[in-house]
């Protein structure tokens, strides 16, 4: 293996460590040069501590100024944000109450609502978090729409799951066969992937972000040909491609509602922070150790389309895309689609 891949490997394997890693455990709390101010609870809300539950990647980034501000001690709530390395450690801390929020995949959203509808475990998703990750990286310049992957030897992670249930449904829509018209590779580990791009002339791969940052600044010629949720966007106008999710205990809800609408309320203005302010975000990201490098996050952030979307917005584009997941595969989204309780406050 030349230097420059294993420079690759071990940059991506860093960005595995954090995003992907196994071990749970408290984010390192987010540093910033501004002084703390006092927190500013509301004069009619008691102030309240919210466990939160979320996930190292790109779920996390549109929370790190919320994280920064509960640690300075200037956030209006008690916010205690633990940060796990994958979904399988969350799940069981929502199912037993000992988180009242968490940040988690769309589709494991629907999942847990299955496991835990009409118990006091139930939840409700409150917002989406992150539309689309996912992008179509090749070393060239020969791939400008789905249609050129024609032919091509595509490699990617994720089979049997969500990125696979979303390439073959895009692929089907832009009339592409993926078992007869070109060949997608799956591979176990984004490190394999990134090692077959810079190993192989006219590579094409599938990559999620931060990843795809990763690669672009270590593979010369490598670049993000095509942004799988605009691609998403033009074909499939009900809904949006979604990753993650913020779901609530309704029980918790229910009992601190003018506390959780506040929450939300801070949550949305802390993502808009992290999209209008990239570079103090980035280096909020990498304190909080959800990226390795302030730099790799702050060039992320905008293919990482951190997003707040509630309300009806957020039912009718969720609701169209795990209907789409539902169609491909009913157990990704725990057998059956969910029903109007999963969604909170999306009247009308």
């Amino acid at each position: 293996m030349t230097r420059r891949l294993l420079r690759l490997a071990a940059a991506v394997v860093a960005v595995a460590a954090l995003v992907a890693g196994c071990a749970p455990g408290a984010a390192a709390p987010a540093t910033s040069s501004a002084p703390a101010a006092e927190p500013t609870p509301s004069a009619t809300v008691e102030r309240t501590t919210v466990r939160i539950a979320s996930l190292k990647g790109p779920t996390t980034m549109g929370l790190v100024r919320l994280m920064d501000e509960a640690a300075r001690g200037a956030a209006r709530h008690d916010y205690q944000v633990t940060v796990y390395g994958t979904p399988d450690e969350v799940l069981p801390k929502v199912l037993h109450g000992d988180v009242d929020v968490a940040l988690l995949p769309a589709n494991l959203a629907a999942v847990l609502d299955a496991k835990t509808t009409g118990t006091p475990a139930a939840i409700q998703v409150a917002a989406i978090n992150t539309l689309g990750v996912l992008h179509v990286v090749e070393v060239g310049d020969t791939v400008h729409s789905l249609s050129d992957l024609r032919g091509r030897t595509v490699y990617s992670t994720g089979k049997g799951a969500t990125p696979q249930l979303v390439l073959e449904h895009l692929l089907d829509l832009t009339g592409l066969d993926p078992a007869a018209d070109l060949s997608v590779q799956y591979l176990s580990e984004a490190t394999e992937v990134a090692a077959r791009l810079a190993a192989e002339p006219g590579a094409v791969a599938v990559l999620p972000q931060p990843y795809v940052t990763v690669v672009a600044g270590q593979v010369p010629g490598a670049r993000a040909a095509l942004d799988l949720t605009e691609e998403w966007a033009a074909v499939e106008p009900d809904s949006q491609l979604v990753t993650g999710v913020v779901v609530v205990r309704a029980a918790f809800a229910t009992e601190h509602a003018a506390a959780f609408e506040e929450f939300l309320d801070d949550y949305a203005e802390s993502t808009a922070f992290t999209n209008e302010h990239p570079d103090e975000a980035g280096e909020l990201i990498a304190a909080a150790g959800i990226v390795p490098a302030a730099a790799v996050a702050t060039k992320a952030i905008p293919g990482s389309h951190i997003t707040y979307v509630d309300g009806a917005e957020m039912r009718h584009s969720l609701a169209g895309y795990l209907a789409v997941l539902h169609a491909a595969d009913p157990a990704s989204v725990g057998g059956a689609l969910p029903d109007d309780g999963f969604y909170y406050g999306a009247d009308g």
